[in-house]
């Protein structure tokens, strides 16, 4: 049976799955983080685009799981637990968190791109999913789209071209 390859989009504070030979996108990472949560053998994956570190600084009471570091990746793995897949025998790459405009303050407020890589990095420690690889930090967006067939991660920067970690 021929499945039908599809490029799965998800857009800024969003997130969703797919599975080989389907693939998974998103653009428009700034400061915001694409963090790719797979199982290898399985040919599945979850991506999240966070927008910011931690749903304690959610503005309403109704919260965008999707949005925050902490909240995303806990949806991410529970959609993996809920398929009987335990957390352990998962991996993570992840890319973005720029810092996309210079400040003269240093003020931690305005440094959401490493603030987002920190919360991603210390989420995916909390629940012991290793990180393969990552492309973080410096100043241009970057597009990405992951293949669950091959696992590689292929990054487009503004300016710089593609890679693929």
């Amino acid at each position: 049976m021929n499945q039908r390859s599809t490029i799965v989009k998800v857009g800024i504070a969003d997130l969703n799955f797919v599975t080989a030979p389907s693939t998974i996108r998103t653009s428009g990472l700034g400061s915001c983080v694409g963090v790719i949560i797979y199982h290898e053998k399985k040919k599945m994956a979850g991506l999240a685009h966070i927008m910011l570190p931690n749903s304690t600084l959610a503005k309403s009471e109704t919260v965008n799981e999707a949005k925050y570091a902490d909240t995303a990746i806990s949806k991410l793995i529970h959609h993996f637990l809920a398929m009987g897949i335990p957390s352990c025998s998962l991996k993570a790459k992840m890319a973005g968190g720029s810092q996309m405009f210079s400040f003269r303050s240093t003020s931690d407020i305005m440094r959401i791109g490493p603030r987002n890589v920190a919360s991603v990095k210390d989420e995916l420690k909390k629940h012991g999913i290793p990180i393969i690889s990552e492309d973080v930090g410096g100043n241009s967006g970057r597009t990405i789209e992951f293949n669950p067939e091959t696992c590689k991660l292929y990054i487009r920067t503004v300016n710089k071209g593609v890679k693929e970690i």
